[in-house]
């Protein structure tokens, strides 16, 4: 199934694979898809929405297996303090639900930013904008697509 994130990248000559999976709506987490699909944690991506005090809504992208580091994204976002989004405002904000959250073809173009510890993988996974379907392509070209600024945004979850 195309989705808008998929016809993003086709428009943006990116290569790409999209991946199906069964959804289990009691855990949505990236940790599960990660298995799912085949990829080890590093490689699967998630996208949580925050919002800045100066900057607003953002997009952060961060690994399965790892936790955001809300002062160093205020940090590199030039906020002095960010916190998530409530669930609630997520699809008003984005298009999107939970579980399916993506940065390409989010309703509105909020800034990106990008875990520098998952740009080194030659293939990464993010959401394609469903529950049930990754988008596998590189790193690199995830970036560029996404205009993303890479930095260290988060940290290994306690006891992952």
């Amino acid at each position: 199934m195309k989705t808008n994130a998929a016809r993003i990248l086709d428009r943006l000559a990116i290569a790409y694979e999209l991946r199906e999976y069964a959804v289990d709506p009691d855990d949505l987490s990236a940790e599960s898809v990660a298995q799912k699909v085949g990829l080890p944690e590093a490689q699967v991506l998630k996208t949580l929405l925050v919002r800045g005090d100066k900057r607003g809504p953002l997009f952060a992208v961060v690994p399965a297996g790892h936790e955001l580091d809300l002062k160093a994204l205020a940090r590199a976002a030039g906020d002095k303090k960010v916190d998530t989004v409530p669930l609630k405002d997520v699809e008003p904000l984005t298009g999107y639900v939970r579980g399916g959250v993506t940065v390409l073809g989010a309703k509105k173009a909020f800034p990106v930013f990008f875990e520098e510890a998952a740009q080194g993988h030659a293939t990464i996974s993010v959401s394609a904008g469903v529950r049930g379907t990754q988008i596998f392509l590189a790193a690199a070209d995830y970036v560029r697509a996404t205009r993303a600024t890479v930095a260290a945004i988060s940290r290994p979850k306690a006891g992952g």
